[in-house]
């Protein structure tokens, strides 16, 4: 059981031995009815949430370091955002911005259009999740070259529909039993100087990873008019929470200018906030050419938009619409959290993220099962090794570390094949972040103990 003092109601307070009985209930009802290829890490079951805080339905308080993963930027049910939720459902719920007009749709775009690095105008399209961005980019990309193929790395995830799971490098059971996907996609490493594939040291790696598009692909097997896009995430998030180096940035991008291939950027999880900036290209000098968000960019809400340079959205009316997507709700729910991520929560981002990277840096000396631990803002990770001298992959420790840390009250979940990933809404307090590191360095020196 916590110990946490039950007037401390901005952090974990336990009461029952995890799942309680209530909870168990709600699980046994779920596994009955509802699709088994939900993952489900750990038995929480959410009744109500407010800042970084989770209550389950026996009256656990947890510290929510995942946001819904990575959604909730502003929090769980802000204020602000609540409030332009219920004026806007008072008004307006629903009428099909994809064949009709409404003004905060319009206004939203504008917003976006300013947000975007690089200046000039944008155009924008409205969709409901992260895949459905990344399914509407391949679209537009393929419509404006003429071209079929795209390139993708390895560990990236871009969705699960057909074309962005394409895409996708992170899992084979995500394609297992789905026969044939989008043919013509190419997946080469992604950035991992720390574990490179091609047995470089970190201090003179040239980025062999991403030279291979011109050096090997172009060269060899893919002719470069054939190439539709190249879908970079600035960021890998399911892949491990990896931040690349710049050079890693610059190269595909050199290679996209001299033969005119549009790069997709998918800031889906690593967009709006997470990483101390609004958008993570931000961190590289990036002018995006196709940028796709999701995830953070309505606090909750189901939206998802792709902002791009106008040529490379020409498309004709009825070539790709939404019913849903822009809902009128939704978008209110996008401008409240853009106007708290512009007056507070980018630098609260910046501030507790730093702190909280800072401290976990010294893990690898404190802790001789942790590997590397980068980051951007507050999206951190940290590997989990079986020794610093082979930093073997221990999956295993894991998976422990995040049900020894759900056992006292922190939510935190996995990435890549051996990481944990820390990515808590960007309200998070100092006090929060420091319960929270607290808590994962007694599991490592747990799990330390145990392994001696």
């Amino acid at each position: 059981m916590s110990t946490t003092p039950l007037n401390r109601m901005d952090l974990p307070h336990l009461v029952t031995a995890l799942p309680g009985p209530k909870a168990a209930q709600l699980i046994a009802r779920d596994k009955a009815v509802l699709s088994p290829s939900y993952t489900r890490g750990y038995p929480l079951t959410v009744a109500r949430a407010e800042g970084s805080i989770i209550e389950d339905l026996d009256g656990n308080r947890f510290l929510d370091c995942n946001a819904g993963i990575a959604v909730c930027a502003t929090g769980h049910c802000h204020p602000k955002v609540v409030a332009a939720i219920q004026a806007q459902a008072a008004k307006l719920i629903h009428y099909s911005g994809t064949d009709f007009y409404y003004e905060n749709m319009v206004e939203l775009a504008e917003k976006l259009q300013s947000l975007v690095p690089g200046g000039g105008p944008r155009r924008v399209y409205f969709g409901n999740s992260g895949t459905e961005a990344i399914e509407a980019s391949l679209k537009m990309a393929r419509y404006h070259t003429g071209r079929e193929r795209f390139i993708a790395f390895l560990g990236a995830f871009h969705g699960r529909t057909m074309g962005s799971l394409s895409l996708t490098g992170s899992k084979s059971v995500q394609k297992k039993g789905f026969g044939a996907l989008l043919s013509g996609v190419s997946h080469i490493p992604y950035a991992n100087c720390y574990r490179c594939s091609y047995g470089k040291q970190v201090e003179t790696c040239n980025v062999e990873c991403v030279k291979v598009i011109e050096d090997q692909l172009i060269r060899h097997i893919l002719p470069a008019d054939d190439i539709a896009g190249i879908v970079v995430e600035p960021v890998q998030g399911e892949g491990g929470y990896v931040v690349p180096p710049q050079k890693f940035i610059d190269e595909p991008q050199s290679v996209a200018a001299k033969y005119k291939i549009p790069i997709i950027w998918d800031e889906v999880q690593a967009g709006m906030g997470r990483t101390g900036k609004t958008f993570a290209v931000e961190h590289f000098g990036v002018n995006p050419d196709i940028l796709a968000l999701a995830k953070g960019i309505a606090s909750g809400m189901p939206l998802s938009a792709v902002v791009t340079k106008p040529e490379w959205m020409q498309w004709t009316p009825g070539a790709h619409a939404s019913t849903f997507g822009g809902n009128p709700v939704a978008i209110a729910s996008s401008l409240a959290t853009i106007e708290l991520l512009e007056t507070e929560l980018l630098e609260n981002a910046q501030r507790v993220g730093n702190s909280m990277l800072g401290r976990m840096l010294e893990w690898p000396k404190r802790f001789r099962h942790v590997g590397r631990v980068q980051g951007l803002g507050l999206m951190i990770g940290f590997e989990l090794v079986r020794d610093q001298a082979s930093k073997e992959r221990f999956p295993e420790l894991r998976d422990r570390i995040e049900a020894m840390a759900f056992e006292r009250g922190i939510l935190i979940l996995g990435c890549g094949p051996n990481s944990i990933r820390l990515c808590p809404p960007l309200v998070f307090t100092r006090d929060q972040a420091e319960f929270c590191l607290d808590t994962l360095e007694a599991c490592l020196e747990q799990s330390q103990e145990s392994s001696t």
